[in-house]
């Protein structure tokens, strides 16, 4: 594994893929949260969005490794 991939010519590194499916992961999250009212009860919705994404960013990354791709 080199560490990078190739999107239409640019070499990316795989933290950047995952970042920015995490990115992706976290906007469906935060619509499924807000719908269901769950925001209501949060003190603080941007630090409660941040820990959500460190939250999926981590998630991805280890199951990214422990799947070896």
């Amino acid at each position: 594994m080199t560490g990078q991939f190739d999107l239409y010519g640019v070499f990316l590194p795989w933290f950047s893929a995952l970042a920015l499916c995490a990115y992706g992961l976290l906007r469906m999250f935060t619509s499924l949260l807000a719908r269901l009212g769950l925001y209501k009860v949060v003190w603080h919705r941007s630090l409660f969005n941040l820990a959500l994404y460190i939250t999926v960013l981590g998630g991805l990354s280890a199951l990214f490794n422990w799947l070896q791709i």
